[in-house]
């Protein structure tokens, strides 16, 4: 079987997305809240990349906030967890499946996807911080 150069790109190319859409799929599975907040307990970070507003209303205790489309220019704030362990919510577990993906790009071994994000933070009863 005979390849040529742009047969190879397209095959490489292919490989490339395809592990890109393993690791969002790792990513999007994630960890469960519970385990989360256990981590969290144990000296894990973490890390809230919803907007302002939505962690205004509500947010879980002792998280950090960097709003996803920030996360590239602040993350010398944390630094310190690049071989640390790292819980990332945000309200469903959509946006802290890219900053996972954005994570790990970035040289950080040790970030899990919260799934669910806040919704289910607050439907497992976990306590909570609220706007008064």
């Amino acid at each position: 079987m005979k390849f040529n150069a742009n047969k190879i790109q397209w095959i490489a190319l292919a490989g490339l997305l395809a592990l890109f859409g393993w690791n969002q799929l790792q990513a999007a599975q994630g960890i469960e809240v519970k385990q989360a907040q256990t981590m969290q307990q144990q000296g894990a970070l973490l890390l809230d990349v919803r907007e302002l507003s939505e962690y205004a209303e509500v947010h879980a205790p002792n998280v950090t906030l960097i709003p996803l489309g920030e996360l590239s220019a602040r993350l010398n704030e944390i630094a310190p967890f690049k071989d640390k362990p790292i819980a990332v919510m945000c309200r469903s577990g959509k946006r802290s499946a890219k900053a996972v993906a954005l994570l790990e790009a970035a040289g950080y071994s040790q970030v899990s996807n919260v799934s669910g994000g806040m919704n289910a933070w607050e439907s497992a009863g976990l306590e909570v911080v609220r706007a008064k």
